[in-house]
C-alpha cells in the first residue's frame, strides 16, 4: 500500500504523528513545538551531498538533542579517498534553530573550528563552508549554489517533485520521521582544498538535500541510496531506502525524471558478503520496476562506540546501472549514474 499524505499539519493535538504516508511536496508542516517528547530525544538535520565524476563534498548540520553536529566530507574518488571531520556540540536542544521547512529559512552556524551555511536565495540553495583546519591544517573552503535544472514541467530553480515520507514507528507512539529528500540539484561553483581549488559545473556536478526532522527509537538501522544525474538527455535520480519504523503505508522510494516524481514499492538492498567496497551491491524490487547493480569507489566508514551511544556507518559511493520501469510503464536504461549506497546502525 502507498498512501498519499493529505495537506495539514504534521502531528495531532497530542504530539503523535497525525498521517503516515509518502507526498512529493511539503503538504505537511511540522512544528518543533507541537513534538510531545522533550528536547533532548528530537532528531533534526540538513544534510547535502554534491558530486562531480571526481570529487564530492558532503556538508551536515545536525541537532540530535543531547548532541550537535558539523560535520565535512571531501571525497577524491579518482584517487578512493577520502577525509570527514565533525565538530561534536553538546546538548543544543533546539538551540541551532534548523527551520521548519525544507524550502525556506537559514542554517547559519559558526563554531571556532569551521563556519557552515544553508541558504535560499531566490530559487536557489547558497551552500558556504570554512574549515581552516581541515585535514591537519591543509583547509577547506568554499561556496556552491544549486538549482534545481529546467525541465519540461519547471522553470530553472523551482520546486518540482520530491521524495516525502512521514513515518511512524511501532510502540512508540510519540516517535515519529518527516524526511524529505530533493535530487538532481545543479551545482556551480568553487571548493578549495589546501591549495588546490576543484569547480563544480551544472552540466557535470550534482546534488541531493536530505532534510529530516523527528523523534526515533533507541537502536536502529537502515538503508539509503541516491543518485542524479542525466539519462537519455534528461535530469534523472532516484531515493531508494527502508530499515526502520513503520512504512506499511509507504516506502521512500521514487525516481525522478524531467522534474516528475514516479512512485515505487519496495526495493532491497543485496550487500556483497564480507565487505562493503570489494564487491558490487544488487538491487531488486517486489515488482520489477527498480533492478540496479552498483560497482562501488569509495567507502566513507565512520564508527563511534560509546557504549550507550553507537554509530556504525557505510556510505559507499559508485556507479549503478541497471534499469527502472516509470509510473506509465516505460523503461529507463541507467548506465554507471554515479551515486552513494549506505547502511547505517544507531543507537541513539
Amino acid at each position: 500500500m502507498q498512501h498519499r499524505l493529505q495537506p495539514g499539519e504534521l502531528l495531532d493535538a497530542h504530539g503523535r504523528l497525525a498521517e503516515a504516508g509518502w507526498s512529493d511536496a511539503e503538504v505537511r508542516r511540522y512544528d518543533r513545538a507541537a513534538v510531545a517528547a522533550p528536547s533532548w530525544r528530537i532528531k533534526e538535520w540538513d544534510y547535502y551531498c554534491v558530486l562531480t565524476p571526481d570529487h564530492g563534498l558532503a556538508l551536515t548540520v545536525a541537532d540530535n538533542g543531547y548532541m550537535g553536529l558539523l560535520g565535512v566530507s571531501w571525497l577524491d574518488l579518482g584517487a578512493r579517498r577520502e577525509c570527514t571531520e565533525n565538530v561534536m556540540l553538546p546538548f543544543p536542544m533546539g538551540r541551532m534553530a534548523l527551520p521548519p521547512s525544507a524550502d525556506t529559512g537559514d542554517v547559519v552556524v559558526e563554531h571556532r573550528k569551521m563556519r557552515i551555511a544553508f541558504r535560499h536565495r531566490g530559487g536557489e540553495r547558497l551552500l558556504s563552508i570554512d574549515h581552516p583546519g581541515f585535514d591537519g591544517g591543509r583547509g577547506l573552503r568554499g561556496d556552491l549554489r544549486l538549482t534545481q535544472p529546467a525541465t519540461s514541467g519547471h522553470s530553472a530553480g523551482s520546486a518540482p517533485a520530491r521524495m516525502v515520507i512521514a513515518t511512524p514507528f511501532p510502540d512508540a507512539p510519540i516517535a515519529f520521521y518527516y524526511n524529505q529528500k530533493i535530487n538532481c540539484l545543479a551545482a556551480a561553483g568553487e571548493i578549495t582544498v589546501g591549495t588546490e581549488t576543484f569547480e563544480f559545473s551544472p552540466d557535470s556536478a550534482f546534488g541531493v538535500f536530505d532534510w529530516g526532522r523527528g523523534v526515533w527509537t533507541y537502536d536502529n538501522l537502515w538503508y539509503w541510496g541516491s543518485a542524479s544525474g542525466v539519462v537519455g538527455g534528461r535530469p534523472f535520480g532516484f531515493n531508494i531506502g527502508y530499515g526502520f519504523g513503520d512504512t506499511s503505508a509507504a516506502s521512500e522510494n521514487m525516481v525522478f525524471v524531467d522534474g516528475i516524481a514516479h512512485k515505487l514499492d519496495r526495493v532491497t538492498f543485496h550487500l556483497p558478503e564480507g565487505t562493503y567496497d570489494g564487491a558490487p551491491w544488487k538491487f531488486t524490487s517486489n515488482d520489477g520496476r527498480f533492478e540496479m547493480t552498483f560497482e562501488p569507489i569509495l567507502d566513507r566508514a565512520a564508527a563511534v562506540d560509546l557504549k550507550v551511544l553507537r554509530s556504525i556507518q557505510h556510505q559507499v559511493f559508485g556507479r549503478f546501472t541497471g534499469h527502472v520501469v516509470l509510473d506509465d510503464g516505460r523503461r529507463l536504461e541507467v548506465v554507471d549514474l554515479l551515486g552513494f549506497a549506505e547502511e547505517v546502525r544507531n543507537r541513539w
